[in-house]
């Protein structure tokens, strides 16, 4: 019983550890040829230029204009949702799961494309000279046409990914 002390190791960190600095934690768990990837580059002009479209709509009352509510779910969700999908790939979870990730991209980029396009077009539609907020709203449609752009270059990537993987599953089976 004399020699327990010696015997037991009362660190409680990993012997692998970098002295409590938990941002290089982070940042190894991070997947930095992912964030400079195009892909990733895309996401981040979507992430940065729907904010703005969707803060410049909420900025005027758009509530009293109908097709201002889709125009805002749009933006809200998708911009949300590419901030979800920007999480997933920085850290790489889509090759935890067995998804066929390169499909579900270009999917959600074509779709977000379509429904970019709509939104941007009911935008700039009823943004029409003699409301009290139009340089807001002319400057959403200018966002939302930057936007739509954005999620359609995304969506032309990612078809010419999703083709030279010619949807290839064993690439997202985790090893």
């Amino acid at each position: 019983m004399a020699d327990f002390p010696s015997k037991v190791s009362t660190e409680t960190s990993s012997p692998h550890s970098q002295g409590g600095n938990s941002f290089r934690g982070v940042t190894g768990m991070m997947d930095m040829s992912f964030l400079r990837s195009i892909v990733a580059i895309l996401m981040i002009i979507e992430i940065v230029l729907g904010m703005i479209h969707w803060a410049l709509i909420a900025s005027t009352p758009y509530v009293h204009a109908a097709a201002y509510g889709w125009v805002m779910f749009v933006a809200v969700t998708l911009w949300l949702l590419t901030i979800g999908l920007f999480v997933v790939g920085l850290f790489s979870i889509n090759r935890m799961i067995s998804v066929p990730w390169v499909l579900v991209m270009m999917i959600y980029n074509g779709v977000a494309a379509v429904l970019y396009l709509t939104a941007f077009l009911t935008n700039a539609a009823t943004a029409h000279r003699g409301f009290f907020f139009e340089d807001y709203l002319g400057a959403a449609a200018f966002f939302g046409a930057v936007v739509t752009l954005a999620y359609g270059i995304s969506a032309v990537f990612s078809y010419l990914e999703w083709k030279r993987d010619r949807g290839n599953v064993a690439s997202t089976v985790p090893a």
